[in-house]
Formats: C-alpha cells, sequence, structure tokens
C-alpha cells in the first residue's frame, strides 16, 4: 500500500520522454516566477496578501465562466481577476474598506465559480485543475498569451518601480511629495489582477498565496535590501514553480501540492536563518553596551 502510494505521488518511469512533452510548462513556470517573484514584493510592502487571495476568487469565477461558455479559460480568468482588481483598486482605498470589500467579493466569486463548473458539461479533470493547478494544458497558444501578460507585467512594474515603491513603504509621505498614490493603488491592483489570473493557469485559484506572497515573505526574512530582496523573492518563485513542475511530471497528484511545499520549506528555512541573524546581532548589541558600560 506505501509504495502504491509512494509511486503516486514520486514516479520517474519514462522521466525523460514527459520532461520533453512538457516543455512548455516548465517554461511558464520560470515566467510565472519571475512575475510572481517581483510582485510578491509590493504585495507584502502594501499589506494585500489577502487581496491576492480576492482576486483569485474572482479570477476563478471568470475561468469557471469562460469554461462554461466557450469564451476561453485565460480570457475568463483575466476578465475576472480585472474586475475584482479594479473594484478593491477604486474602492478599497482604505485598509479596513479594502478587507471588507475583499470578503464580500471571495465567496461571491467562489459560489459563483462553482456554479459555473456545475453546469459545465466537459471532463472533470478541467474543473479541478481551475482549483489545484494543471501542467498538461499549457499548449503553445496559452503559452503565448501567458509570456505576452507577464511581460506586460513586469514592463508595468519596472516603469513605476520607484514611486510605486515609495508609495508602498510610506504612502501619507509620497503623497506629501506630490506621488499620485491613488492612481498608483489602481494601477497596481491592474497589474496583480494580470499576474493573479496568469498564476491561476498553473497552481490554481486555491494555492495562488504560494507564488505571490510566499516567496517575497520569505524574502524578507533575509534582507531588507531595495535590490536583495526582489532578487531572492524572484529566485524563490522560479525554483517553488519549476521544482514542483519537474517533481509533478511523474505523479499522479496535482501540481499545487509540489509548489506550495516547497514554496513552504524555502520559508522556513529563510525564517530560521533570518531568526538566528537576529539573535546573533542582538548578542552582539548586548556585548557592546556592557563593554561600553564597563
Amino acid at each position: 500500500m506505501s509504495g502504491d502510494l509512494w509511486s503516486q505521488i514520486f514516479n520517474f518511469d519514462n522521466y525523460g520522454e514527459l520532461l520533453v512533452l512538457l516543455q512548455n510548462s516548465i517554461i511558464a513556470g520560470a515566467v510565472l516566477g519571475v512575475v510572481g517573484g517581483l510582485i510578491g514584493v509590493f504585495v507584502m510592502s502594501r499589506d494585500m496578501a489577502f487581496a491576492v487571495h480576492g482576486i483569485s476568487e474572482l479570477s476563478f469565477a471568470g475561468a469557471s465562466a469562460g469554461l462554461l461558455f466557450g469564451v476561453g479559460v485565460v480570457e475568463g480568468s483575466i476578465i475576472g481577476s480585472l474586475v475584482a482588481a479594479a473594484l478593491i483598486g477604486i474602492l478599497g482605498t482604505r485598509a479596513r474598506d479594502r478587507n471588507s470589500i475583499i470578503a464580500v467579493l471571495m465567496p461571491f466569486g467562489l459560489g459563483l465559480g462553482i456554479l459555473c463548473l456545475s453546469l459545465y458539461p466537459g471532463r472533470s479533470a478541467n474543473k479541478f485543475g481551475l482549483l489545484t493547478g494543471q501542467i498538461v494544458a499549457v499548449d503553445d497558444p496559452k503559452l503565448n498569451s501567458l509570456i505576452a501578460i507577464s511581460i506586460v507585467v513586469v514592463l508595468g512594474l519596472a516603469v513605476a518601480w520607484r514611486p510605486l515603491m515609495f508609495s508602498s513603504v510610506d504612502a501619507d509621505v509620497a503623497a506629501a511629495r506630490g506621488v499620485p498614490t491613488r492612481f498608483l493603488s489602481l494601477y497596481f491592483m491592474l497589474l496583480l489582477g494580470l499576474a493573479v489570473a496568469v498564476s491561476v493557469q498553473i497552481v490554481g485559484s486555491l494555492l495562488v498565496l504560494s507564488i505571490l506572497v510566499t516567496p517575497a515573505a520569505a524574502a524578507l526574512r533575509l534582507s531588507s535590501s531595495p535590490v536583495l530582496v526582489p532578487l531572492l523573492s524572484t529566485v524563490f518563485a522560479v525554483v517553488s514553480l519549476v521544482g514542483g513542475i519537474m517533481l509533478a511530471l511523474g505523479g499522479a497528484i496535482p501540481i499545487s501540492p509540489y509548489v506550495t511545499t516547497i514554496s513552504f520549506l524555502i520559508y522556513v528555512v529563510c525564517r530560521v536563518v533570518g531568526g538566528v541573524r537576529q539573535r546573533r546581532g542582538n548578542t552582539g548589541r548586548v556585548g557592546e553596551l556592557a563593554g561600553a558600560r564597563s
């Protein structure tokens, strides 16, 4: 029994052939890792992890509707994400308002998505994949659209990186300096909506936080450098996604458990390392103070 269970989780028979067949998925994972790692830094700086989950639920609803009506999963996912991002960006200018709006949108989006999936007469694998992710459905057109959207997100972040980071760290001071914080808030939300939409295609709507939040949270445990944190976050996200895909190639379960496990382990290691460094720093400062008093 344990052998059968292990073979379902890790099975490397004919691994080379599977690696060639699913190279699109590996490329998609690497691209999404870059997007998730970069935008996750702003998600953490703006304290919007809850918003990612709210947008993913509307993205799931849009993808489900696209599947049901034949519009297309990618197109439906993008529409759902952008609608959610726009609502949160326009109506949720304050943290309290934003959280209440997200709390209202999440069950609505999940319920609407479940309704559409229940009415969809196609294969159950397509339904399950929207929630937990899948790696076998990344064909050339979907990969091209994913790369195109990812380029838009990365370029959008690059163009407004400095004022966006300024407004993320201290919105009040940024507004006093003339930075258009309200516009940047909506601008970022739309970019976040696109990032969520493309991430849902791989890791599913329920576990998108593992790409858009966890890598950045892990990076912040190691450094506060404005250069090193985005770099580490991107590396962690790429390792989580590509590593998860590589492990999931021969398995019989969805990709998301592999991705989330790798992402979580990276976070745990970074938290431990960060804690050890902090204790050593505190010990060193205590020693310096004691030496100065003596």
